[in-house]
């Protein structure tokens, strides 16, 4: 695909960030003016192909999930990507199943929910799955000008468990970011009203982007960890990378 996306995700493989790709997905489906059903459909099915990362693309082991999101014309694609044995491997084993207790129907959700879906084995390893789905509603976007994926692992070899967002300029920017960050501050306990302020910090990042940044995209890694966020974003334009550390420093309650 020669597109540039306008939502990269980057993630350990861990169930628990199955649900950032999901609020991830949710601000573009609100941009691309999807409604309840369609965003239902969109989340479940990239859900079932982020489920079989988490459980079968490692053997049990760790890895990168990578989710690209592509918001063209008439239609919201999206990828989801291994880099281990993948889906394909147990595409066959539950075939016959009418359930599965941990990814529900698996593979034939994903095929029901998509307009289109294609599974791709990558030549150095791990599997593609892409699925497209309509967005008869979608308004115009500026479009991104770029090369496409650019690999994120070394962040992951720099920081084991570090999330990393690239995001494209624009409306879907805004929506994406506030609700990832927000996500974010929830796992790492912060208050409601922290929260509300890493919200306000989301939104200023996103709506300042076009004008601060180096390149078409937003990078944002984002590092966990109890009542604290570690924010690097880049590349701006004067500094390379600016590093934010968002904290609640709220009193035990105990």
């Amino acid at each position: 695909m020669a597109e540039t996306p306008n939502v990269q995700l980057s993630l350990p493989n861990n169930a628990e960030n199955v649900l950032v790709v999901r609020q991830a997905l949710s601000g573009v489906a609100a941009v691309l003016a999807l409604d309840a059903i369609e965003t239902n459909d969109v989340n479940t099915a990239v859900t079932e192909a982020c489920n079989n990362v988490v459980m079968h693309a490692y053997d049990g082991g760790e890895g990168p999930l990578e989710v690209d999101v592509y918001a063209l014309p008439d239609v919201l694609t999206v990828v989801v990507r291994d880099r281990g044995s993948g889906i394909r491997q147990h595409e066959h084993e539950h075939e016959h199943e009418h359930e599965d207790a941990h990814t529900g129907m698996g593979i034939p959700v994903i095929e029901a929910l998509s307009r289109r879906v294609e599974f791709i084995e990558a030549l150095d390893g791990g599997t593609e799955v892409r699925m497209e789905f309509d967005a008869p509603r979608a308004p115009s976007l500026v479009p991104i000008h770029g090369a496409g994926r650019t690999s994120t692992h070394a962040v992951h070899s720099e920081l084991a468990g570090t999330i990393e967002l690239r995001l494209a300029p624009n409306a879907i920017a805004r929506a994406v970011l506030p609700r990832v960050l927000s996500a974010l501050a929830a796992r790492a306990y912060f208050s409601t009203d922290r929260i509300a302020d890493v919200q306000l910090v989301a939104d200023m990042l996103a709506a300042n982007a076009g004008e601060s940044i180096s390149g078409t995209q937003l990078d944002v890694g984002v590092t966990i960890a109890p009542r604290n966020l570690e924010l690097r974003v880049g590349p701006l334009l004067a500094d390379g990378t600016y590093e934010l550390s968002l904290v609640d420093e709220r009193a035990d309650s105990h």
